[in-house]
Formats: structure tokens, C-alpha cells, sequence
């Protein structure tokens, strides 16, 4: 046998009598209606908070994919046997691109140079077949670049939570006919930055490239978590595709 729900501890008596909410039940709904109705509308309540705890967590969280990717056909590349490879960075400013660079020198475990320091100002920049001479001469087996093409700002209305709530002991009216007026929180606007860069892998030897791709970042942490990231998604592509021999 079924027995009848105790109320809430703190919301109401058991007569029903002492809670302005529990009113607008008729006194002939038995305890265990008036548990499930109060149930059920602190699960709707913990239910928004959760959505719009998930909604922030994952606006605040920063997400790479690959848009697209081209390697030369039948071409891999051993890590292990590579020696010596130049890194580039192009971003909007030298600290950005220089932090870059320390980023993916990291990634490659001590084989990485980056162009700030071993491109000086000693060297001629705009003379093209002496900076290929020397990048050949002093032994690089290959570079990789990354550049900065595109920085897409995007301003959305993310809308507030609606929720019920009874009235029924306002007016008569709607105690006769039980309406739940709906009201709601105040939205909020979300401000989204999605980085464009493209990454290019070149043998020095062969004096071409090798590889190429496009990646998208959206509301990155910083530089160094960008690259950080572009990094570790091209990687994982590198390898699924052949490019990168496994040992």
C-alpha cells in the first residue's frame, strides 16, 4: 500500500495551511500531489542552473579543428632523424610572433631554431637566394611556418532562462483558472574572436613544401595555448594521414 509523501521540511506544514505557494493546490490534492509539485519545480530550477553553467563552461573553453590540409603524395617525414628545423611565426605583433615560436620549438623537443634570433639583423631578409643558401649551409633539414590570416569577431545575444511561477492567489481570476505566468532573467551578449592560421612544413633540401594546413581557433587563451593547441591537432593529423612515420 501506497503511503502519502511527507511534505518538505521548512516549506509547509502538513495541513497544507502555511505556504503561500501550497495555496494554490485545493485542499482536497492529497500530500504526496503537493510533494511532487514543489519536486518538480526545484528540479526545473537545478536544471536551468545547470544549463547555463554548461553554456558558460564551454563559451569560456577554447575548441581547434582543421578546415582543410594538403601533404605531397607518398611523402613522410622521420622526427627522429631531423636535426635541425627553422620556425616562423607571422602574427599581428612581434611579441605574439615570437612567443609562437617559442611554442612550437618546445613541441619539437630541442630540434626547433627560432627565426628571431637566428634571423638577425645581419641578415638580408629581402635577398632570397642568400637567405636559401644560408638556411642549406648551416644545415636545416627542413621549416615550418605559421601565419596569422585571419582574425573573425562575432557578437551574439545569448537569451535569459524562462521560468513558471504560480499566481494564484493574486487575483480570483487566476486562482479559477490556475494560470503560470512565465517570466524571465535578463540575457547577456557573448563576444566570440575566431583565429584563422595557417600552418606550412617545407624541406629545405628539396626547397619546397611539403605540407600545408588550416586551422580555426575559437576565444583562445592566449598565444602560447593557441599554438599550443594548432599544434597538437596538426600533429595528431600528421600522423593519422602518413605524413609523420611512427616509430
Amino acid at each position: 500500500m501506497l503511503h502519502a509523501a511527507k511534505p518538505p521540511i521548512g516549506c509547509c506544514s502538513a495541513t497544507l495551511t502555511n505556504c503561500e505557494s501550497c495555496n494554490i493546490l485545493p485542499q482536497s490534492y492529497n500530500k504526496y500531489a503537493h510533494w511532487v509539485h514543489h519536486l518538480c519545480g526545484k528540479m526545473l530550477f537545478m536544471k536551468n542552473i545547470a544549463l547555463g553553467f554548461c553554456i558558460l563552461m564551454f563559451a569560456a573553453c577554447s575548441s581547434t579543428y582543421i578546415v582543410s590540409s594538403w601533404k605531397e603524395p607518398d611523402k613522410q617525414v622521420n622526427v627522429d632523424k631531423l636535426k635541425k628545423v627553422l620556425v616562423v611565426a607571422l602574427f599581428n605583433n612581434q611579441t605574439n610572433s615570437h612567443r609562437a615560436e617559442d611554442q612550437m620549438a618546445a613541441y619539437l623537443d630541442g630540434k626547433g631554431v627560432v627565426s628571431y634570433n637566428y634571423l638577425g639583423s645581419n641578415v638580408d631578409k629581402k635577398n632570397e637566394d642568400a637567405l636559401r643558401e644560408k638556411i642549406k649551409a648551416d644545415g636545416f633539414d627542413g621549416a615550418v611556418t605559421m601565419r596569422l590570416v585571419d582574425v573573425d569577431r562575432e557578437t551574439t545575444y545569448v537569451p535569459g532562462n524562462m521560468y513558471s511561477y504560480p499566481a494564484y492567489n493574486r487575483t480570483f481570476s487566476g486562482y479559477y483558472y490556475r494560470n503560470w505566468p512565465l517570466y524571465m532573467d535578463g540575457g547577456y551578449y557573448a563576444n566570440t574572436k575566431t583565429y584563422t592560421i595557417e600552418t606550412n612544413v617545407y624541406s629545405i633540401k628539396e626547397d619546397k613544401i611539403i605540407w600545408t594546413g588550416l586551422t580555426k581557433t575559437t576565444n583562445p587563451r592566449g598565444v602560447d595555448k593557441m599554438t599550443s593547441e594548432v599544434a597538437k591537432v596538426l600533429y595528431k593529423k600528421m600522423v593519422k594521414e602518413g605524413f609523420i612515420a611512427q616509430p
